[in-house]
């Protein structure tokens, strides 16, 4: 497609976009029912593992879908993660009664704990998607998650999930200066395997990857990778990049199947293991970026009339995206990588790729 076709499209979607901040949808809402975790990856966003946590009771999740189901036409698609949610006691509980009430769910799981057992009993449940994680082959990928023997049992799940008829098990890797050599063998296992997609994303500068050095891409390693992903779809390969970037007009729309759009507070809305509030679950937990708890808050009420601060472009916010030619596309870039103490955006593929 020709960059002026896609500036086109791009202003269709700004418009949308503006429009879409007055007039939010609620598309996705993820429950996060547990920190918890058996994994100890290097790069986790929320820093999860062998921790305590508050969580949600049951009875409260109940409260909480039944009060969505009332307020929200179409329902909105709910996305289970932790931590690992299967770690969570009630799991089945909770979503058995979400599927009785007509919610589509998916979820998030490094696939350890998927026994063939366990797949049956999420199929029998109305799961309809799962993501699962390979962050590298066998040796880097362990490593990379602290955990020996993760990857084979991660295999090994997917294998279990692969008996069932969901709508989709995709893997899900992230690739580092550690993983970025294997990407020809890690797309070797995703064919063995006929996963129905494979989701290859970067490194992102949240969590426990602040402090870790080593693994951030840099500038040919990115154009190493995105070119990897727009060569197989090109091939008809159902690989895909995530949906966390502006890519520019050479990349857009040639490594995803849609536009760059961050949907947090928008589209997508979180409840947190603890009850808060937010938009993204990969955006840093603070004041500003929490939008009420579920223990004192209405969540209807916060979602129609709060969120302001992922309804206002982030390029409002720093001097050099407001002059940016590409402010209108990019929207100030996604929330998740912003850095809310200096105002500025940490991944701009500015200068990159374009």
């Amino acid at each position: 497609m020709d960059h002026l076709t896609k500036s086109k499209q791009l202003q269709m979607l700004y418009e949308y976009r503006e429009q879409l901040r007055k007039e939010p949808r609620l598309k996705f809402l993820f429950f996060e029912l547990t920190m918890r975790c058996n994994e100890r990856c290097l790069h986790c966003g929320s820093s999860c593992g062998d921790v305590k946590c508050d969580e949600i009771p049951v009875e409260k999740y109940y409260e909480i879908l039944d009060r969505v189901k009332r307020d929200f036409d179409p329902l909105p698609m709910l996305c289970i993660t932790g931590g690992e949610p299967l770690l969570r006691r009630e799991f089945f509980d909770i979503l058995s009664y979400a599927d009785k009430l007509g919610f589509k769910w998916g979820m998030t799981s490094n696939g350890t704990l998927i026994t063939p057992e366990i797949a049956k009993k999420l199929y029998e449940t109305g799961m309809k998607t799962i993501s699962v994680s390979i962050d590298g082959l066998e040796q880097t990928h362990d490593s990379f998650r602290r955990t020996p023997g993760g990857y084979k049992k991660a295999v090994e799940g997917i294998k279990n999930l692969l008996e069932y008829d969901f709508q989709a098990v995709q893997v899900t890797s992230v690739i580092t200066k550690k993983s970025l050599p294997e990407l020809p063998e890690l797309f070797a296992l995703m064919e063995e395997l006929d996963v129905h997609s494979w989701r290859v994303i970067n490194i992102e500068p949240i969590g426990r990857a602040l402090q870790l050095e080593g693994y951030a891409l840099e500038k040919n390693d990115y154009r190493r990778l995105f070119n990897f992903i727009r060569s197989k779809r090109a091939e008809g390969y159902p690989v895909t990049y995530g949906c966390s970037h502006y890519l520019g007009l050479d990349y857009e729309k040639e490594l995803r199947d849609w536009y760059f759009i961050c949907n947090s507070g928008v589209y997508t809305a979180s409840i947190m293991a603890n009850g808060d509030i937010g938009g993204c679950l990969d955006i840093e937990r603070r004041e500003e970026t929490i939008q009420g708890n579920i223990y004192k808050d209405d969540f209807t009420d916060v979602w129609k009339n709060r969120f302001e601060i992922f309804r206002t472009p982030l390029y409002e916010k720093n001097e050099k995206c407001r002059w940016c030619e590409s402010r209108y596309f990019c929207g100030g870039g996604a929330y998740h990588s912003w850095d809310y103490d200096r105002n500025s955006q940490m991944v701009c593929f500015k200068d990159i790729l374009f």
